[in-house]
């Protein structure tokens, strides 16, 4: 028998179900919430840029980060969720993977994951279902 994890995730939190399809019974195994990943930019304490000297002249400007502090939450979160599913890989726990999650955060979850756990990935939908019904989740997914 298969077995199937099946990721759905944004930045505010993921749901991991487990299936062995082709019988399709999906049952939720764990859920991850990640509040900060609620935050607004203004919402999060960070001081605001630093500012430089031009090298010529009498001019001074900002330096901006190359990246904001909800994108910075969004990694991290995507991070542990990547790190998880290193783990359930390296014991065996599943032989196949389904990532289910929005355009942005989809990209950022395939950047995190290793090699190896990404070559398990057999379907990723491009769409936000943190809290799809487990009746419904096969709705979204073709497993063959």
């Amino acid at each position: 028998m298969t077995t199937t994890w099946i990721l759905s995730a944004n930045r505010s939190g993921a749901s991991l179900f487990e299936s062995d399809w082709p019988g399709k019974l999906i049952r939720r195994i764990h859920d991850f919430p990640h509040l900060e990943g609620r935050l607004q930019n203004q919402d999060i304490d960070t001081d605001k840029p630093g500012r430089i000297f031009d090298s010529f002249g009498q001019g001074r400007h900002s330096t901006s980060s190359k990246q904001d502090p909800t994108e910075h939450i969004a990694h991290q979160f995507a991070l542990s969720l990547a790190e998880m599913l290193n783990k359930g890989r390296l014991s065996h726990a599943y032989d196949r993977l389904v990532i289910i999650a929005g355009p942005n955060f989809l990209g950022i979850l395939r950047a995190a994951l290793n090699k190896n756990t990404a070559s398990l990935i057999v379907q990723s939908v491009n769409k936000e279902l943190l809290d799809v019904k487990e009746s419904e989740l096969a709705e979204y997914i073709e497993l063959k």
